[in-house]
C-alpha cells in the first residue's frame, strides 16, 4: 500500500512528530473532501484547473490544512504543466521528502514540514532555466495564498 499523510500519521520521514498533529477525523472537519483527498489521501487535483496554476499575484503560499509559510511567489514560475512551479521551498526545513514509487515510477513527494499535508512532487534536471533546476509541482488545492500588502 502506498504511503500518505493519513497512514503515516504524525511522523516525519526522520521519526520526528510533525508539529500540528490531529487524528483524520479531526483533518476531515477543518478540509473539506476534495483537499482532504489531496493533502491527507496523497492524491492529485486535476491538470490546468488549480486556483493559483497561473497566478502571478505576488505574495506567500501557505498550507491549506496548517497555514505553514512554505513558498513565496518570487520563486514560482511557468513551467506550463498543469499545476503551480516553483524553483525552491521558502525555507529548507519547510516541507519534507519523501520516496514515492507509485505509478511505475520513483518520485520525490513534497509535504508540508508542519502538518505533513501532501503537497505534490519535486523534479530535477528538466531544463529549466530557473537558479536550481528543480520544479516544486505543487496541488493548488494543497495551499492558500496570502497576497502581500499593496504598496501605497
Amino acid at each position: 500500500m502506498a504511503s500518505s499523510p493519513a497512514r503515516d500519521g504524525e511522523t516525519r520521514p526522520d521519526g520526528t512528530p510533525y508539529p500540528v498533529a490531529k487524528d483524520e477525523e479531526a483533518w476531515r472537519g477543518v478540509l473539506d473532501p476534495r483537499e482532504y483527498h489531496v493533502l491527507r489521501e496523497g492524491g492529485t487535483e486535476p491538470a490546468f484547473r488549480g486556483e493559483y496554476t497561473d497566478t502571478t499575484t505576488e505574495g506567500v503560499y501557505r498550507c491549506r490544512a496548517c497555514s505553514a509559510e512554505l513558498f513565496r511567489s518570487d520563486t514560482k514560475f511557468a513551467s506550463h504543466c498543469g499545476w503551480p512551479s516553483f524553483y525552491a521551498p521558502l525555507a529548507k526545513d519547510s516541507v519534507v521528502y519523501l520516496q514515492d514509487s507509485t505509478l511505475g515510477m520513483v518520485r520525490t513527494e513534497v509535504r508540508c514540514a508542519a502538518c505533513g499535508g501532501h503537497l505534490g512532487h519535486v523534479f530535477e534536471g528538466e531544463g529549466y532555466g530557473t537558479p536550481t533546476d528543480l520544479r516544486y509541482c505543487i496541488n493548488s488545492i494543497s495551499m492558500t495564498l496570502e497576497p502581500l500588502p499593496e504598496q501605497p
